[in-house]
């Protein structure tokens, strides 16, 4: 009871020299952050926000145009694949799968990257081209890279210019983007899963001799992933595993 009556007095007093403290001290921080939204005075100042706007726009969508339009798509699935072949569970880990995919698809996309920048960014910027006529050279450049991964099967894009309702025949480069990316999607996922599913079969043999020879050697409570983990990734570093399937990735994009 003592303590408690010394205890309860001195949390009281400390309580009380902290909130003084703060009431007369001085502010850390001798400015303050605001917003405010103001009526535009000129046609300069709307058109300057709606620049910002479209801009913060752009922003938010870069992660969806970067998976839909471009090389990732294709890249993250086969890593995928070959992680979940090889059974190692999360190595390596997503981060680096994530990582690995955008460099991949940061060199397999560069002379798409250069055309844009010489054919429509640098035009615009040096004000010789609009803001209308760049964005759509880029979009032509960007759906010239999705139509050549179609090479001879296009039944993909087909598909969705008959749910479009477009009539036939029509060529290719004058379709809207809003027919070219799902089918572009739809072709990668394609592609990637028979990457795939060529990258499973030598690991699926590794697996059906280790069960086999544990089957005959009486040993069937043994889980086969123990004993062929290590022949498989022994396996894959014996022939140049990632040499391999990163060459197959890149000259995949290549018509």
């Amino acid at each position: 009871m003592k303590v408690k009556r010394v205890l309860v007095p001195l949390v009281v007093l400390i309580t009380f020299l902290i909130l003084s403290s703060s009431v007369y001290a001085e502010p850390i921080f001798p400015f303050k952050f605001g917003f405010s939204v103001e009526p535009a005075e000129d046609p300069q100042e709307t058109a300057a926000s709606i620049q910002i706007l479209l801009l913060l726009t752009v922003l938010a969508l870069a992660p969806s145009i970067l998976i839909m339009m471009t090389a990732f798509t294709r890249i993250v699935i086969v890593l995928s694949f070959l992680r979940n072949a090889l059974g190692t569970q999360q190595m390596p880990p997503n981060q680096i799968l994530i990582g690995l995919s955008l460099f991949l698809t940061l060199f397999v996309m560069s002379p798409v990257i250069s055309q844009i920048n010489e054919q429509a960014y640098q035009p615009f910027t040096e004000n010789r081209i609009s803001q209308e006529e760049a964005l759509e050279v880029s979009s032509g450049i960007i759906k010239g890279f999705m139509l050549k991964q179609f090479g001879d099967d296009e039944k993909n894009l087909a598909l969705f210019v008959s749910l479009a309702g477009i009539e036939t025949p029509v060529v290719p480069e004058e379709l809207p983007l809003r027919v070219v990316i799902p089918a572009f999607l739809i072709n990668e996922l394609t592609i990637a899963f028979k990457i795939g599913f060529l990258i499973y079969i030598p690991f699926l043999i590794i697996d059906m001799v280790v069960a086999s020879t544990l089957m005959s050697m009486g040993m069937m409570m043994l889980p086969p992933i123990i004993i062929s983990l290590p022949f498989k990734i022994l396996l894959f570093i014996m022939v140049g595993g990632w040499n391999l399937v990163t060459q197959t990735l890149v000259t995949s994009f290549i018509p």
